[in-house]
């Protein structure tokens, strides 16, 4: 069944990415940094604050994934929310980089209420938007075109924050780091809120499942962890993001402490940036000829290899390290954007096997698994820090730079490779949706007629 989207459309889909990345790319590369050297939090603090706000995402991500399967408007159930939630998203972001003058514990309040409070915004954002890739094309090849639209706007984002926030740091705080975050946070707050408004405005929901009526929340939770294909997806997502959280926040502290410059950074950053931006337009031609899975495999299998190779460079050796950094964002480059479009087909098959499409839940909780990742791998840099005798702006003991380094390489690289291996037990290949897709559609004809 083919559902062509205009390029337009595409690049408006994905200009949603590119708002959200600004954010959580920061948060991704930074915001551990900032906490302990800028803010003052000792870093076991921040590795639990990054859990424990994972923990309660278990609860209010499934919510929001509900209630934007129920919403109903004239511009549809998840383009709605990607408008509502704009201005929040900017406004917690500013606040969650803003360094009021309080006591430690009154610092760690602030951490907890501000970081929680984002991710609660980031949640009630970026599920209907993920969401909304699976109801504007019914087309499986479409969807992974559209996510590869999506993740190279979305990984642009990523190399505007990797080049110039340090920069930009610099010259809005003149010295003075903390004000110097809040700024450059605020600039890209404003950039963030009006690309969800074109993101709003150019794109459109197209498929509408069979109207049956509302399911209770209990059930459509039962067809999900019922939905073998999206088990195997969720979990994959959760190691892979541990992985990436991992790797990223630790960067810096490379850097500045193995490396010896912390400005060195920036390169290193944009470098694997570039490889991902070069390396996702593959996803879609190597789908073609080797399917979704295949590719996908191959593609964590040789990242994984290439972060293992980062524990080799010696901290004169860094330009191997750069060009380390590269490949292994080129050869993650493929995977990104598949994924998306494989937990679209999840939607498809869930669907076809239950009768009920629950499109929000799908991706509420894949997002979930994904940020539960992400505060795991946050956590346990936190915690790790602390184990290695991490001291804030210091030098640091060998013992500390060797685990620094095991934490930017053996660890997180062990991780993508394994995670490789649950995908062949994934089994919605190419001829399965496409024979799923022409079912589907004719139950809907069938059903809305």
């Amino acid at each position: 069944m083919e559902q062509k989207l205009s390029i337009k459309e595409k690049v408006g889909y994905g200009l949603g990415d590119f708002a959200a990345n600004i954010v959580f790319q920061t948060v991704m590369i930074f915001l551990m940094y900032y906490y302990t050297d800028i803010f003052g939090i000792p870093a076991a603090a921040v590795g639990t604050l990054f859990l424990v706000s994972r923990i309660w995402d278990a609860i209010n991500d499934p919510m929001m994934g509900a209630v934007a399967d129920r919403t109903k408007s004239k511009y549809g159930k998840f383009r709605p929310w990607v408008k509502w939630t704009a201005i929040p998203f900017g406004i917690m972001a500013v606040l969650m980089f803003t360094t009021p003058d309080f006591s430690v514990q009154g610092k760690i309040i602030y951490a907890y209420i501000t970081y929680i409070g984002m991710m609660m915004i980031y949640t009630a954002n970026n599920i209907p938007y993920g969401a909304l890739s699976g109801v504007m094309t019914a087309d499986s090849v479409e969807r992974t075109s559209l996510n590869s639209y999506r993740f190279v706007l979305g990984q642009s984002a990523a190399l505007m924050v990797q080049a110039l926030t340090l920069p930009l740091i610099a010259f809005f705080g003149a010295g003075n780091k903390a004000a110097g975050y809040q700024m450059t946070m605020g600039l890209f707050a404003i950039i963030a809120i009006g690309m969800f408004y074109v993101t709003f405005y150019s794109t459109k929901e197209r498929i509408e499942p069979v109207q049956t009526e509302a399911t209770p929340l209990k059930d459509d939770l039962k067809d999900l962890f019922s939905n073998k294909p999206w088990v195997i997806l969720f979990v994959m997502g959760l190691v892979t993001f541990i992985f990436l959280s991992l790797r990223i926040a630790v960067g810096l502290y490379y850097f500045q402490y193995y490396v010896g410059d912390e400005s060195l950074f920036s390169m290193f950053a944009v470098l694997g940036t570039i490889g991902l931006i070069i390396g996702i337009p593959l996803s879609k031609p190597l789908t073609k000829k080797f399917g979704k899975r295949n590719t996908y495999i191959a593609s964590n299998i040789l990242s994984g290899i290439g972060v293992l190779a980062l524990f080799i460079p010696s901290p004169d050796e860094y330009i191997y390290a750069y060009i380390i950094s590269a490949l292994v964002g080129f050869f993650n480059g493929p995977g990104v954007p598949i994924l998306w479009a494989m937990y679209a087909d999840t939607a498809d098959y869930s669907e076809w096997k239950f009768g009920r499409r629950a499109t929000g839940i799908v991706f509420s909780a894949a997002t979930f698994g994904q940020k539960f990742g992400w505060g795991v791998g946050g956590a346990i840099t936190g915690w790790l820090l602390a184990i290695f005798n991490y001291v804030p702006n210091e030098v640091q003991s060998s013992d500390t730079i060797l685990g620094i380094k095991l934490m930017l390489s053996i660890i997180p690289g062990i991780l993508m490779i394994l995670s490789a291996g649950l995908l062949f037990f994934y089994d919605l290949t190419e001829s399965t949706m496409e024979k799923i897709q022409i079912e589907l559609s004719a139950r809907r004809k069938i059903g809305n007629a």
